[in-house]
């Protein structure tokens, strides 16, 4: 065999490694509300912690983990600090986060805060059921008492839903289906980072991505949710969750009267079309 012979061989074999039919195969969850299994964010409190069911990651390790955490009407926490900075968006119900000495701000189904590491603050609930998805990038996440406060250099965010800046088609380009919405609350489109949708009542379309890391979180509404790996439509209400790895679309559908938000966290850009 010649030099030049092996050297074709050689670029072929690298360009074949390099073609998305011998990449990694897509792979894909959902897990419909009705399907989570419910715990303890503090299991030794018992009853009197919130609930709380890990999406995905595993909160008690050093891992990004994404959860539900549910609150009565009423609860209110004492002071107290985090390890770990967490994201939290409003589901279900009216939640405050801040100081201990700031005035209630009560925030409702969409809206989004961050609680930096460190910081002393409450938690409270005020609606009749109360959801947050609560999201981080590293763990065990654990609560401390206030007197072990620090500044890690971050500060908090508290993004009430009527506060919220959208982009549309007019503006994004990776959106081209009509009456379709877009935020960006943390991070960037080419990096990791977070998103919300507002999808139209009506809705029929994709969202398409090549990223390793794609998971959607269902914030409001109830949709038709289709894929290569679940053919047969699967509906799924507000605390929802779905994630795929590889290139992967989403089909989906709207079919109520009203609008359906999505929080997305990525590590690359998606389409919606």
């Amino acid at each position: 065999m010649t030099l030049s012979t092996k050297a074709t061989m050689l670029t072929l074999s690298l360009a074949l490694l390099s073609t998305p039919s011998l990449a990694a195969e897509s792979s894909s969850k959902v897990v419909a509300t009705e399907e989570i299994n419910w715990g303890y964010l503090n299991p030794l409190r018992g009853v009197l912690s919130p609930g709380a069911a890990d999406l995905w990651g595993d909160r008690t390790t050093n891992t990004a983990t994404g959860m539900l955490v549910r609150f009565n009407k009423g609860f209110e926490s004492p002071p107290h600090i985090h390890n770990i900075t967490y994201r939290g968006i409003v589901i279900e119900g009216e939640m405050h986060n801040a100081d201990p000495q700031a005035k209630k701000m009560w925030m409702p189904t969409g809206s989004f805060w961050t609680q930096p590491a460190g910081e002393d603050h409450t938690t409270a609930a005020n609606g009749e059921t109360n959801l947050i998805y609560l999201e981080i990038d590293a763990g065990p996440y654990l609560v401390k008492p206030s007197a072990e406060n620090f500044d890690n250099g971050e500060r908090p965010l508290n993004l009430h839903k009527d506060n919220i800046v959208w982009l549309d088609s007019n503006d994004l380009h990776d959106i081209s289906a009509k009456g379709v919405q877009s935020t960006y609350v943390w991070g960037s489109s080419a990096d990791m980072g977070g998103s919300m949708l507002k999808l139209p009542a009506g809705f029929t379309g994709t969202i398409t991505t090549q990223a390793s890391e794609f998971r959607l979180v269902l914030i409001s509404g109830e949709i038709g949710y289709k894929s290569e790996q679940q053919s047969a439509a699967k509906q799924l209400k507000a605390g929802s969750y779905v994630e795929s790895s590889g290139a992967y679309t989403h089909h989906i559908t709207n079919n109520g009267d009203q609008e359906v938000s999505l929080y997305i966290r990525t590590n690359n850009r998606y389409q919606v079309k």
